[in-house]
């Protein structure tokens, strides 16, 4: 019966499956998504604060006209 991938000897299997069995624990970042994640998330951003700032502006416009009346 052959052992389950956890129960592995790194002493009873060969080099080259311990070397890709090594690499597949290696995580890699690719600096391009990186940076199109923090894009994505600073237009967000800008987007959340325009409408903010449209809100509180027209907020004010309407208090404003209320008084004036």
């Amino acid at each position: 019966m052959r052992k389950s991938s956890q129960e592995v000897d790194l002493l009873d299997i060969s080099e080259n499956e311990y070397r890709s069995a090594r690499n597949d624990k290696v995580k890699k970042a690719d600096i391009n998504i990186l940076l199109n994640r923090v894009k994505l998330t600073k237009k967000t951003e800008l987007k959340k604060r325009i409408i903010f700032l449209s809100l509180l502006i027209s907020a004010i416009i309407l208090v404003g006209v209320l008084t004036l009346i």
